[in-house]
């Protein structure tokens, strides 16, 4: 997400290189090439005018410090203003009210609402404590019930039962009734994708919140939608009294215009950014740090709040103690990086969140998507005990054997161990008390610049 916009942005920064100052002349020139960037990555056109002309209102005859080139001032002033536009009004979910606490998502066909319930119980769960009965009122899709149900078994939340022949109003009525005596804390209503041109299913979501009324009412919006995510925002908005956005899909190649414009538009603050198909792939929106990504800089605090809380702690304090006291990293310690990068969703999911300048150093850890990360554990388990101990034992007829073993080839094995050499030797070098992931990151956000830590 906002890889073009970012590339774009750093574009313009690096003209500014050489200026001795923000003039009315350069800073126009710089900002219709943001301009342009902004409508390419499918921005709202009154979002960008209204953007365009807080950022030259700031910039023009900005008084620069002194540590500051002009490019790293401008770059400031966008910063600032992305953190206006999208962030204003961001909140936790409100949970101040009698249980069952109501939630109802809303939103278009395809936008990932059904996968977006699930998930946010799992955060209610587990962030909040709280007790969360799903139930889903799309009756035009059966296998929306079912892929509830199942979500549900997967997350370890209750799901309500519901019949495909019944009205949506009568399945929302009897899942309330459900969370009352059930003592739930949270009733989460997963409602029908729609057109919005549809004016009887638009109406039928109307009827559902009149009947509820829901404390929160999201609107799930796929933020590869474009223009359409601006014009449904407007048509839902009319129809509901909605009180927060869920952005899907933010892992995807989207252009991130409806990160800019929902906000704008329906006049409700983004809550949550799903960046992914798993339950926990949900994260809470921080405007800072979504600013900081789409200017290129990286968003290494999430980074680090996401490997602390699913590295294994107790594992990750071993392999430090192992490293600082001079033992060799081996075959077995990576074959526990990778499972840990395995369940972040592979290490391009987590690069994303690094500054660019800071990418590189993490070269030497394991690449690609899911699919690489699982050939590499395979070839790893297709070893034996004492070549994952001592692999410079892995001759020519070892590494056939284990790429026949793993179903690999031969290049797969010779790729592995050159990428375990290099982070073996990275190992090395890491300071007492840090090793493996967790010691990476909290080390690569060490070294990030002042202001960006």
């Amino acid at each position: 997400m906002f890889d073009k916009l970012s590339s774009r942005l750093a574009a313009v920064v690096e003209g500014l290189r050489g200026r001795g100052r923000l003039t009315e002349e350069n800073v126009a020139e710089t900002l219709r090439q943001v301009r342009m960037a902004l409508l390419e990555a499918d921005v709202a056109l009154p979002v960008v005018k209204e953007f365009i002309d807080a950022v030259k209102a700031r910039a023009v005859g900005l008084e620069i410090h002194k540590s500051l080139t002009p490019g790293q001032a401008l770059v400031r002033v966008i910063h600032e203003e992305l953190v206006r536009v999208m962030g204003e009004g961001v909140r936790p979910l409100n949970l101040r009210a009698q249980p069952p606490v109501v939630m109802l998502l809303a939103g278009l066909q395809g936008a990932g609402k059904t996968t977006t319930a699930a998930k946010i119980a799992k955060w209610l769960k587990e962030r909040d404590r709280k007790r969360v009965l799903l139930v889903s009122t799309d009756v035009y899709r059966p296998a929306a019930m079912l892929q509830l149900e199942r979500l549900g078994q997967q997350v370890g939340i209750d799901v309500a039962p519901a019949d495909a022949s019944a009205q949506p109003l009568e399945i929302a009525r009897r899942a309330l009734d459900e969370a009352r005596r059930g003592l739930y804390d949270v009733l989460l209503v997963d409602t029908a994708g729609r057109l919005h041109v549809d004016e009887a299913m638009m109406e039928e979501v109307r009827a559902l919140a009149a009947a509820l009324r829901p404390v929160e009412t999201l609107f799930v919006v796929d933020s590869m939608a474009g223009q359409d995510a601006v014009n449904a925002a407007r048509a839902f908005g009319a129809v509901l009294d909605l009180t927060g956005i869920v952005l899907t899909k933010a892992d995807g190649d989207a252009r991130g215009g409806a990160a800019l414009s929902v906000r704008r538009v329906t006049g409700q603050p983004i809550l949550f950014v799903g960046v992914g198909e798993k339950p926990d792939a949900l994260e809470a929106f921080q405007p800072e740090r979504m600013a900081s990504r789409i200017l290129g800089m990286g968003d290494v605090l999430s980074l680090v709040e996401e490997v602390t809380r699913k590295v294994d702690r107790e594992q990750a304090e071993k392999l430090a103690r192992k490293v600082a006291k001079g033992g060799s990293f081996d075959l077995n310690d990576l074959l526990e990086q990778l499972r840990q990068i395995e369940g972040m969703g592979g290490m391009a999911a987590l690069m994303d969140k690094l500054p660019a300048q800071l990418a590189a150093k993490a070269g030497a850890m394991p690449q690609g998507n899911e699919r690489d990360i699982k050939r590499q554990i395979a070839i790893i388990c297709s070893m034996t005990a004492r070549e994952r101990r001592f692999p410079k034992l892995i001759d020519g007829s070892r590494r056939r054997r284990i790429a026949g073993g793993s179903g690999t080839q031969v290049s797969d094995v010779n790729r592995l161990l050159k990428n375990f050499l290099q982070m073996q030797k990275m190992m090395k070098g890491m300071g007492k008390g840090r090793g493996g992931l967790r010691g990476m990151v909290q080390s690569l956000a060490g070294r990030l610049p002042p202001g960006l830590r």
